[in-house]
């Protein structure tokens, strides 16, 4: 007899049925699974695995944030939270906040809405978050979205006008990046970029 576990890992390794997934299908699945499961009209798109360096830059912006947030009672949530962008369109940001605990859109299974969402860029495609997670977030009325670029060491924030994004800033080594809605926060690109990056093994080691 097939796991719980099992199954879940053949759905996400092979998505069937792709194009006719029910938003309830897609929830209770990965209600069942750790793996990064984003979902769009019917299609699933498991999201790769995570590296090392990619976990330490999440948790560099969770632990600013965190702090950033707790005079205004807000909350700041890394991956893992769906974040629904309108009926049958769910994304799973790295990391995710609202500058009110209180805020109604967030709910315990997924939120309806966020403040602030964060995407450090992915090796394997990175025009998922640098092209098409900006028309994402607008899309859901996102009011900042960062996109965290490791491989050219750029912090871009974006800030939503008239429903689309527009620049509020590229960050360099040497600057500060800054937030709109959060007002005094910013963090050193510097100290971004030089968190420790293990080595890479060879595959199969």
């Amino acid at each position: 007899m097939t796991s719980m576990s099992e199954f879940i890992r053949s759905v996400f390794d092979h998505p069937p049925r792709q194009g006719s997934w029910s938003e309830a299908e897609y929830l209770r699945v990965t209600d069942y699974t750790s793996r990064r499961v984003e979902f769009t009209d019917g299609y699933l798109e498991p999201l790769p695995w995570v590296t090392d360096w990619h976990q330490s830059i999440t948790q560099f912006f969770l632990l600013a944030l965190n702090m950033a947030l707790i005079p205004l009672g807000g909350t700041v949530h890394f991956s893992g939270i769906r974040l629904r962008i309108r009926p049958g369109k769910f994304r799973e940001p790295d990391l995710l906040l609202v500058k009110s605990a209180t805020d109604p859109r967030r709910r315990n299974r997924f939120w309806k809405g966020a403040d602030l969402t964060l995407e450090v860029v992915s090796k394997d495609k990175p025009e998922r978050d640098l092209i098409d997670k900006v028309h994402d977030y607008a899309e859901g009325n996102v009011p900042e979205y960062w996109i965290v670029n490791p491989f050219n060491e750029t912090i871009t924030v974006l800030r939503l006008e008239n429903g689309s994004y527009v620049e509020h800033g590229v960050f360099r080594r040497g600057d500060r990046a800054a937030s709109v809605i959060l007002s005094g926060f910013g963090v050193d690109v510097a100290e971004v970029f030089d968190l420790e990056c293990p080595p890479d093994d060879e595959e199969g080691e």
